[in-house]
């Protein structure tokens, strides 16, 4: 009974091993020992400083951490690895000799999240170059070689959140790397520092959220001197950005061949930087974002009036949308201060201030509407057409007599000797000085019964005159011919 017994626990000690052997090769962990040349400890393979010319074939498949770093590879072939490491979020590749990658190396890592390619011979990056890697987060490139970066070069890297492309050659900013809602919806940090940048696209650049111009480093490149690269970074060091305010003594631009401090340009005598309001008209639509420095931060707005501008309100012209802006749907007069938007996240809080200044007219008025132009215009013209009815359209008694008799001294009336102030020189008069009359005098200082009040005549009464020769008394005229005077006459002074 004894070797019955031996032999059964024989055949439950092999049938525990393969059942062993079969839950190891079904999960796809290939029994092999940790390579040679390198180091494990439980899912961590280090194999650096080992002077590799190739990646050593035999990795294990649940590896989740592997550093090739300080060796001398010079290619990553597709073929790199006969396994596919789907656990790995970490490969460590800087301080070799890599000079070409294929565009297929990656698809045995599909779930990497941190690949170090720093330190090696790479000169260009071409297109689909880490398209294979959609969960990877931080990539580091500095200290290469590289002189272009393809567009297509980091298609569907949706998660890719730091990238690194400092000391290298670059002389062209990726400019698709960080528009909003480009390539790369997250990337936080882009390390540009130390290359061979002259121009910089500014317009684009300032239109930036706050959140990536905190990451966006630039210095040390040989950058074109002028005041609208002076005013792009004294923004950002008004707004006390991280990417400018690190390194301030490094941020340098180049003119006439010399270096010069980007915020010490007096030579150029650019204007100092004033933040800026935003500006609306009467009925505008107009949504304030809160820029902060940070995504994902929680915003309350707060306006001049130091009330709390709600989420939803009825009947409200000023709202705060999902993502935290200020949103007006018809803009009013009323609406113009300052606004203040409190951010608070995990890191740190962040205040704001915005100026809202709104104009009192619309835009694009209706039909009715005339700007203020137009309406200058209009009035200007008008009044240059009523100045030439009075002046030639007026009806004037001279123009409708036709031709008339000169009239004799008797006949003058009181009408023509209030408009004359000097005296009445008749051509048919003879040259006795005593047969004229001097109407000037003889008005201005009336006698007798006809002097008002002030020395002012009243109508109706009669002025006597000196009697010339061969002449009879004169009489003034009628009321009538008084108040004809101020009818339809032009007075002319």
């Amino acid at each position: 009974m004894q070797p019955q017994r031996d032999l059964r626990g024989l055949w439950l000690l092999l049938l525990s091993l393969f059942l062993l052997l079969f839950e190891e090769a079904r999960a796809g962990r290939p029994l092999v020992s940790c390579p040679a040349a390198c180091l494990c400890a439980s899912n961590i393979l280090s194999c650096s400083k080992q002077q590799l010319p190739n990646v050593p074939h035999s990795l294990p498949s649940y590896t989740a951490l592997l550093d090739l770093s300080h060796n001398n590879l010079s290619r990553l072939r597709a073929e790199w690895t006969p396994t596919r490491l789907t656990h790995l979020h970490s490969l460590l590749l800087s301080h070799n000799q890599l000079n070409f990658i294929s565009s297929e190396a990656f698809s045995p890592v599909p779930n990497l999240r941190y690949l170090d390619l720093s330190s090696n011979q790479l000169r260009t990056l071409d297109e689909f170059l880490f398209s294979e890697l959609q969960a990877l987060e931080v990539l580091l490139l500095y200290n290469n070689h590289i002189m272009a970066v393809d567009r297509c070069a980091f298609d569907d890297v949706v998660q890719l959140q730091k990238l690194y492309l400092s000391q290298n050659q670059i002389s062209r900013f990726p400019l698709e790397l960080v528009k909003e809602g480009a390539k790369l919806p997250k990337l936080t940090l882009l390390d540009l520092s130390s290359n061979k940048l002259k121009n910089l696209p500014l317009p684009d650049l300032q239109k930036l959220p706050a959140w990536i111009k905190n990451g966006l480093y630039l210095h040390n490149n040989p950058l074109h001197c002028d005041c609208e690269l002076y005013q792009l970074f004294s923004h950002w060091q008004y707004r006390q950005l991280s990417s400018v305010m690190d390194f301030q003594e490094d941020l340098y631009c180049m003119s006439s061949k010399k270096l010069h401090n980007v915020f010490s340009l007096s030579f150029l005598n650019c204007s100092e930087y004033k933040e800026r309001a935003w500006e609306a008209h009467l009925g505008d639509t107009l949504t304030i974002k809160c820029d902060t420095k940070q995504q994902g931060m929680t915003k309350v707005w707060v306006t001049p009036s130091n009330e709390r501008v709600l989420d939803e309100v009825a009947n409200s012209t000023v709202t705060v949308s999902k993502d935290g802006s200020l949103h007006f749907r018809r803009v009013q007069v009323e609406d113009g201060g300052v606004y203040t938007c409190y951010a608070m996240g995990e890191a740190f809080n962040e205040t704001l201030s915005v100026e809202l200044k709104v104009y009192n007219f619309t835009l694009h008025g209706h039909h009715d509407t005339l700007n203020t132009a137009y309406t200058t215009l209009v009035g200007c013209i008008l009044s240059v057409v009523l100045v030439l009815i009075y002046l030639y359209l007026t009806p004037c008694r001279c123009w409708c007599r036709g031709v008339e008799k000169p009239s004799s001294h008797q006949g003058d009336s009181l009408s023509s000797s209030m408009l004359s102030t000097t005296p009445n020189h008749d051509p048919m008069a003879g040259g006795d000085k005593d047969d004229g009359f001097d109407r000037r005098v003889a008005f201005l200082e009336p006698a007798g019964p006809g002097q008002g009040q002030n020395g002012k005549l009243k109508p109706g009464n009669t002025l006597p005159v000196p009697e010339a020769t061969g002449k009879g008394q004169r009489r003034m005229s009628d009321p009538e011919s008084v108040s004809s005077v101020f009818s339809d006459t032009p007075i002319v002074v």
